[in-house]
């Protein structure tokens, strides 16, 4: 069965309803001030049946939406997710100014598809319809309903006209592409009520995936999780809804006070608010010139709020161009690329244009006003490969994460790794771990953290090489990225990693002569001393060079680990301890257990050194202390 939402548009008066009930025997007119003054207040509902083309059901979906003026806020909160169009026109009166406002609605919001309709067509002769057949042909022209699209007169007081208008829409329905199931879902709410023994209750048209029975929801923007007790569409339980369905949800742990019409139920997790969009704006030929900074009202799908427009690279709009701009929200709202919008004048509040979202995320960091125009045109016109591309080059080296792909695009995971697959193989982006980045930044990084490294030698040739983390934080790097450049650039052999230093390969320390020579000086003096060692500020006191560049070649030394520092205070030449280690597993021999007395006739030491060196021992698990002995393991 395929689904297709049907949006009615016209004049208050001219039968909209009326023709809805005709059709599907159902009134859309639920409120009782609705009843009482005979007009269409708040959008109303109703199915419609119809065998398609090649015999399968079509089940038409009609939205019904108040024609007067003061209401026209309600008719945007539910014509952006239909289908197609019937452009209600009542024949005894023609073309009046919420027709041309609701039309102008329509072709803003992108609608491809409808029908006109000439109602009341029993309340004027032959000529005079002809007449008016001819004025709204001429209103039409040039437009998406011009040409091919029927126009069909009705009655729906008679009934004249009505079996054309069914195989009309039939005809019109069956060209109406699918929306995407398969897509993450999303359900604008247009309306919250309770229902006795069951509770809360939202619905809305499904505008993209799938929701089903259990599963759980987050609303936006509230950020507040829900679970879907029950689905109905078009009045009848199922285990799910779909894309282009009208659909019901009965959700379990949330109030209907706690829900409003503008909200969006979406999947948990996956999308996040924005409090500001990138679009691509057209200004109606009847308004008047948009200027920058203007403020306006935004309605997009069933919500509305305050924005003001930053133009981008102009100073005004005229009457029927379209430019670039910047929205600032009042309140936050869920939208993605490709979401449409209307804008309204902020008073007198009339329908002035309206547009396309190219980028819901847009970055906090100041950027040219070029680049940005280069990159929304990137985001109305590039490909998927493109569009990914373009945003992975802005994220620079933050990289963009998968996650953050899909909640800047609304893809699905599979389609953001297919066309980040295509990416990669391309050589355009670099994958580090969960991050994506572009070959470019990579490359730059690359060569920054080589020129890094290489100051850092040529600054401190004493010292072997950078601290890893050091270097990270110098590069400004995440975690990610960072090991990602480090893994390249050792694959590479121009950096080699040593513990947590680094250093350019092939690279050691560099001496100067005083140096090296102070280097000898200070092995050579710990080596003649055996175990007893001079104090070290004592022998690098006698050095030629400077006490900074003494204490980094002592640093060497014991990383290297030709000295072993033992104590704050004391170090050793590994030989010296090597030694040591010898006599204590011959005195093993002799006798497993030593004390200090023993220990100091061994070594040839005082107690200043033994006490020290037996700690070191038990450290290394040479010995082991019990009591006042240690025994020799």
């Amino acid at each position: 069965m395929k689904s297709v939402i049907v949006g009615t548009a016209g004049h208050i008066d001219h039968g909209k309803t009326a023709l809805v009930k005709a059709l599907t025997g159902i009134d859309a007119d639920r409120l009782e001030e609705e009843k009482r003054r005979g007009i269409t207040i708040d959008i109303g509902f109703a199915h419609l049946d119809l065998a398609g083309p090649g015999g399968e059901t079509l089940r038409l979906g009609f939205v019904d939406v108040p024609g007067h003026e003061r209401f026209v806020r309600n008719m945007l909160a539910g014509v952006g997710g239909i289908d197609l169009v019937l452009l209600v026109i009542a024949a005894d009166e023609s073309i009046k100014p919420q027709t041309r406002e609701h039309f102008d609605i329509c072709r803003l919001l992108s609608v491809r598809r409808g029908i006109t309709v000439l109602t009341k067509s029993d309340l004027v002769d032959a000529e005079t319809l002809e007449v008016v057949r001819l004025e709204v042909e001429e209103f039409l022209c040039g437009s998406f309903l011009s040409g091919k699209s029927p126009i069909v007169p009705v009655s729906s007081l008679t009934g004249a006209g009505l079996d054309q208008l069914k195989q009309a829409l039939v005809k019109v329905a069956a060209e109406v592409l699918a929306k995407d199931s398969t897509a993450l879902a999303r359900l604008p709410i247009d309306r919250v009520f309770t229902i006795k023994g069951f509770g809360t209750v939202v619905t809305g048209t499904l505008v993209s995936g799938a929701i089903r029975k259990e599963e759980e929801v987050e609303v936006f923007p509230k950020g507040q999780r829900v679970r879907v007790r029950g689905v109905q569409v078009h009045g009848q339980p199922a285990d799910q809804a779909v894309a282009g369905q009208r659909t019901a949800l009965n959700l379990a742990g949330v109030t209907k006070e706690e829900l409003e019409r503008g909200m969006m139920l979406a999947p948990p997790a996956t999308f996040h608010t924005t409090w500001r969009a990138d679009v691509s704006l057209s200004l109606l030929p009847s308004a008047k010139p948009l200027k920058d900074r203007s403020r306006v009202h935004l309605h997009a799908y069933t919500s509305e709020t305050l924005a003001e427009v930053v133009l981008l690279g102009q100073k005004q709009i005229a009457p029927g161009q379209t430019s670039l701009a910047h929205l600032r929200l009042a309140d936050p709202l869920l939208l993605l690329p490709g979401d449409r919008f209307i804008i309204r004048q902020f008073s007198p509040v009339v329908t002035i244009g309206g547009g396309v979202v190219l980028d819901a995320s847009p970055l906090v960091r100041k950027t040219s006003s070029q680049e940005r125009i280069l990159f929304l045109e990137k985001m109305d016109k590039g490909g998927p490969e493109e569009v990914l591309a373009a945003r992975i080059q802005r994220r620079g080296k933050l990289g963009l994460t998968v996650a953050s792909a899909i909640a800047e695009t609304g893809w699905t995971r599979g389609r953001v790794a297919s066309s980040a697959g295509t990416l990669l193989a391309a050589a355009e982006i670099v994958r580090a771990s969960d991050l994506f980045l572009s070959t470019e930044t990579f490359r730059a990084a690359s060569a920054e953290a080589l020129v890094a490294v290489t100051a850092f030698h040529n600054y401190d040739p004493l010292v072997p090489g950078i601290g890893r983390e050091t270097l990270r934080e110098r590069l400004d790097l995440g975690p990610e990225v960072f090991s990602a450049i480090l893994d390249s650039l050792v694959r590479d052999k121009k950096l080699e990693i040593a513990g947590e230093q680094v250093h350019a390969a092939g690279r050691g320390v560099v001496m100067k002569d005083e140096e090296a020579e102070s280097k000898q000086i200070i092995e050579s003096a710990f080596a003649s001393a055996g175990l007893k060692v001079p104090s070290l500020r004592d022998v690098l006191a006698g050095l030629k060079v400077d006490k900074t560049r003494a204490q980094k070649i002592v640093t060497l030394l014991l990383r290297d680990k030709v000295l072993i520092k033992i104590s704050e205070e004391l170090v050793f030449h590994r030989d010296a301890l090597d030694d040591l280690r010898k006599r204590m597993q011959a005195q093993k021999n002799a006798s497993p257990k030593i004390d200090v007395a023993k220990f100091k006739d061994l070594a040839g030491v005082s107690r200043k050194y033994a006490i020290p060196l037996l700690e070191y021992l038990d450290r290394e698990r040479v010995t082991r202390r019990v009591g006042d002995e240690r025994v020799i393991l």
